[in-house]
């Protein structure tokens, strides 16, 4: 009678080569852990921009026909000037137009008052003090705001987790799919830099202080409104609870004046366009240039569930999707965020519905949602889970630049904006 027990199988020593490259990445490890914590910070970031310059890189290969002209493959530079770092660089050049653009029929034209003012600035300034131009500094200064990005969110994150969390809450975002925005010429990496920094501030009940660091944060990009009513949320919500946790007079009145800062820095951007074109609407009016209507509150989120899944199932697909965000909002992992960086969220996710027309540019969008980083390293303390996150987001990162930065001609022309 066959013996049934399973033959033992020979547990072979690794190879020399294998045994190298075990001992090499132990040495990286341990080497990697004494380092202070800006350097970890600083040496995550800059392996996770290496990799989007290396996806960019292999994108731009293969671009074809374009409607910026490229003859051949593009350069680096080139690739990433596209779309709109176009009209950053017009700012750059030449300002704001005096008047809104309008068509026969007084609809606006797209034109420059979309696009918010610090980035370019910024740029200019460093052009005045070096003599460069905006094909160097621009990929230059949002690289580099990007780099400073990470070091305040770890800041903010180690508020609220270990420092190993904190780690890979940063290497979360450094890998997310959007992440090659941080190195192109947007203002998306500046705009990060001081939103982690208000919200450290906020946090950390240094009030006054956050004052101005929000109204620059404000003339960046438009996350005003979503930062004031997380504002007025907090104070309420402080005020509501002054009889359990002591709220002084003193604190009371520096967290009104950040309160009223945000929602005159909310306002800003809207009404310099109002003074420097006469037109009220200018802001609002460009905004819309883009989706071909008027702006209707929550409405382009009703019609475009409605194209994509029909008239009965979009309303029902879209309900699903609240729910599920509602859901993300109020789970453990990010209520332990805690309150400030959780209303931020849900408050910034409240802006997204009420104003946004979603489209394919909805995800580059989602990117000030970056303590929702620190919650998904939060959920668990697996290696091998936070592993599989992070190769999923740089896997998604390619699937991003191929299909969203690489200029892919629709059948009825132009092509999905990233």
């Amino acid at each position: 009678m066959r013996d049934s027990a399973a033959p033992e199988r020979e547990i072979r020593p690794p190879s020399r080569v294998n045994a190298a490259l075990i001992r090499t990445a132990g040495r990286a490890a341990a080497v990697f852990q004494r380092w202070p914590w800006y350097w970890k910070v600083l040496a995550i970031w800059a392996l996770a921009r290496l990799f989007s310059f290396a996806v960019l890189l292999a994108v731009a290969a293969q671009q074809g026909l374009n409607p910026w002209g490229w003859a051949g493959t593009p350069s680096y530079l080139q690739f990433i000037g596209a779309w709109d770092s176009e009209w950053y660089q017009r700012i750059f050049a030449g300002g704001y137009p005096g008047e809104i653009p309008r068509d026969a029929t007084g609809r606006a034209q797209e034109n420059q008052w979309a696009f918010y003012a610090l980035f370019p600035a910024v740029v200019r300034a460093l052009a005045a003090v070096t003599g460069l131009g905006w094909e160097i500094l621009a990929p230059l200064a949002a690289t580099a705001a990007g780099f400073a990005a990470a070091l305040m969110m770890y800041r903010l994150f180690v508020l609220r987790a270990s420092s190993a969390a904190a780690l890979w809450g940063v290497l979360f975002v450094a890998v997310s799919p959007v992440s090659p925005i941080l190195q192109i010429p947007y203002a998306e990496s500046l705009n990060l830099l001081l939103l982690s920094a208000s919200l450290y501030l906020l946090v950390t009940r240094r009030y006054l202080a956050a004052v101005p660091v929000v109204l620059l944060m404000c003339l960046s990009r438009p996350v005003g409104v979503a930062f004031a009513l997380m504002m007025g949320i907090l104070f309420l919500r402080r005020w509501m609870l002054r009889k359990q946790a002591a709220f002084p007079r003193a604190e009371v009145l520096q967290m009104g004046i950040l309160t009223a800062a945000s929602g005159i820095g909310a306002l800003a951007w809207p009404a310099l366009a109002w003074a420097c074109t006469g037109d009220m609407r200018s802001y609002t009016d460009t905004e819309t240039a883009w989706r071909g209507d008027t702006l209707l509150l929550f409405q382009p989120w009703i019609v475009e569930a409605e194209r994509l899944f029909g008239s009965v199932m979009g309303p029902v697909a879209l309900l699903i999707l609240l729910a599920l965000t509602a859901a993300c909002l109020l789970s453990e992992p990010v209520r332990r965020l805690g309150v400030e960086m959780q209303v931020w969220c849900a408050a910034y996710v409240l802006y997204l519905l009420a104003f946004l027309n979603p489209l394919t540019s909805t995800f580059r969008l989602l990117l000030p949602l970056f303590p929702l980083g620190l919650a998904l390293a939060s959920l668990s303390g697996s290696r091998a889970y936070r592993t599989a996150v992070a190769l999923a987001f740089l896997v998604l990162q390619i699937v991003w630049v191929a299909w969203l930065w690489r200029w892919t001609p629709l059948p009825g022309g132009g092509d999905y904006p990233p």
